[in-house]
């Protein structure tokens, strides 16, 4: 049967699908309101196209979830051409400057006629719901960096010996700073009542020392610095907003955890060495189903691992890939250095065989997180746990 191509700009009010065959010439071009009635009229007319349509959409998840999951309870076949992909390819045709979602459209059909793409993959709701809190807890992460980062900022600018006595990072300093910051107000309140004050806080360890830092770096401050007092009333808020987010982070990890387990590939990720509960949702949040990817090299080069042939005249060799999914690299390169770090046999050695070729340690550590690739990818197509004595045979 004869293939019709189909592309959507998908927007949050008004889509815009365009449909071509397979000489290229447009059957179909209009606005589709983002409702379900406009949505059904559209695959009425899509049904109706002498052909099969392979759809194309520039954006997955997010607000194009309800028009995928019209479309793929149609049972159409849905691919994703990503947006750097779009634009470029729209900066080849003439007035390639001009950006209009109807030019897009004719884009990603041309692109879906033309290229290979990744499929789109109906999804179950316990990797909706992981994709969702992955997002969730990468936001409360980056706003607690910026959080701790700001608080650490104005401490040092008011009581710059208690900065560098602290670890903001950890729960005993915070709840310190939640009720305690200038040099007078913990000269004043003294050993005890500091003690006190953080044995209040539920499983905090080394109270003494953490009350015996602050007290030796108020001692040795005696200037009050201008605007201490309201510079101390926001490190208070700030401090607590910290021992809020770091209890809303560890629920969202319980959550990951609960949700691991009931998903298929969770145990079987998570028994490749380096990769805990948090790296395994994240790794099922970014990757789906693994039939989206055909081989272990196309996942290589979706995380931008794989590398790239770079070829002019008689010069040729091969350079570090710019492009691909960056949270994705991002996890395979930690489960690397996660997995040398705790000492892996199998990655440690493979590690300083690399260094010993005259690789630096990131080199090294991205060559061992392209070989983890193929052997995830093989367990999960598989369906079967990392093996460590089938692996060292």
């Amino acid at each position: 049967m004869e293939k019709i191509f189909v592309g959507i700009d998908v927007a949050k009010q008004t889509h815009w699908a365009c449909a071509m065959d397979a000489g290229g010439r447009i059957v179909l071009d209009r606005a589709v309101e983002n409702d379900p009635e406009a949505i059904e009229g559209f695959v009425a007319e899509l049904h109706a196209l002498e052909g099969e349509a392979v759809i194309g959409l520039d954006v997955v998840g997010s607000v194009a979830r309800f028009l995928e999951a019209m479309l793929l309870g149609e049972g159409f076949a849905l691919v994703h051409t990503p947006g750097i992909a779009v634009n470029r390819a729209g900066q080849g045709f003439a007035g390639g400057e001009r950006k209009s979602d109807p030019g897009d459209a004719r884009t990603i059909a041309d692109l879906v006629r033309t290229r290979p793409l990744r499929p789109v993959l109906p999804d179950d709701d316990t990797l909706v719901a992981l994709r969702l809190k992955v997002a969730r807890r990468r936001e409360l992460v980056a706003e607690q960096t910026r959080r701790l980062c700001r608080l650490r900022q104005l401490l040092g600018g008011i009581h710059p010996g208690l900065e560098r006595a602290l670890d903001v990072t950890c729960k005993g300093p915070l709840a310190l700073l939640a009720r305690h910051v200038t040099p007078a107000e913990i000269r004043r309140a003294g050993r005890k009542r500091l003690i006190a004050h953080l044995r209040k806080t539920p499983h905090l360890r080394g109270v003494e020392a953490l009350a015996d830092a602050a007290l030796a770096a108020a001692a040795a401050q005696r200037i009050v610095v201008p605007g201490e007092a309201a510079t101390a009333e926001m490190i208070r808020e700030m401090a607590v907003e910290a021992l809020e987010t770091r209890a809303r982070l560890a629920r969202l990890d319980r959550d990951l955890e609960a949700l691991l387990e009931r998903h298929p590939d969770g145990a079987l990720i998570q028994s490749l060495p380096g990769v805990g509960a948090i790296l395994a949702a994240e790794l099922l949040a970014h990757l789906g189903n693994i039939a989206r990817f055909p081989s272990a090299d196309a996942l290589a080069s979706t995380a931008g691992l794989a590398p790239v042939l770079r070829q002019s005249g008689k010069a040729r060799g091969w350079r570090r890939a710019r492009g691909g999914d960056k949270a994705l690299k991002r996890i395979f390169f930690q489960s690397a250095f996660c997995a040398v770090r705790a000492g892996d046999p199998l990655s440690k050695a493979y590690y300083d065989r690399k260094r010993r070729e005259g690789k630096t340690h990131t080199q090294a550590l991205i060559a061992l997180a392209r070989r983890r690739v193929t052997v995830l990818w093989t367990m999960l197509r598989n369906h079967e746990a990392f093996d460590r004595d089938r692996k060292a045979a």
